[in-house]
């Protein structure tokens, strides 16, 4: 079996070609209050409704996810760029971070963004390591949807805008 590795910068060159939402992964309990930007989610099953989300191993939000076992996926809608940078930048304070956004709660007490795209409110079901990050799969307690409003993606490297408003692709 060939044990050959992708060099990092050449993986890291190709995944600003691979396109995904920006979230703002939220959690609030005995843990304390925490919350990062992240595109590592995607859905695992709908039976349970299921997601996984990755979170570097070397964040403070980490451990308080672990201890927590709850978090909240905000989908950032397009004009929510704002609130993704203020929640990726390592030196503001959580405090700082959620004064931007109007929050609420819903099934798990994790702070839930009004006006994302998608909102969906876990419990951790279970947890497994790979490499620098925690893969957390979570299964949905709540969800809200906000319908027509565009999306924030991260591709190559930057924000863009995708959705009705946006769509540049024809069929």
């Amino acid at each position: 079996m060939d044990k050959s590795t992708v060099d990092k910068s050449i993986f890291r060159e190709a995944m600003a070609g691979l396109g995904a939402a920006v979230n703002v992964i939220t959690t609030d309990g005995p843990g304390g209050l925490a919350g990062c930007t992240a595109s590592a989610v995607c859905a695992v099953t709908d039976d349970p409704p299921t997601l996984l989300v990755c979170i570097n191993r070397a964040s403070r939000n980490n451990a308080v996810m672990r201890e927590n076992a709850r978090l909240c996926v905000n989908v950032l809608s397009a004009d929510q760029r704002d609130i993704a940078m203020q929640f990726a930048t390592k030196d503001l304070s959580i405090e700082t971070r959620f004064a931007s956004g109007d929050w609420d709660t819903l099934h798990t007490g994790a702070p839930a963004l009004q006006g994302a795209v998608s909102v969906l409110d876990c419990e951790v079901s279970s947890i497994t390591e790979v490499g620098t990050h925690t893969v957390f799969f979570c299964e949905v307690k709540a969800a809200r949807s906000a319908g027509a409003l565009d999306g924030l993606i991260y591709f190559a490297r930057g924000f863009h805008r995708v959705g009705m408003v946006a769509q540049a692709v024809s069929a």
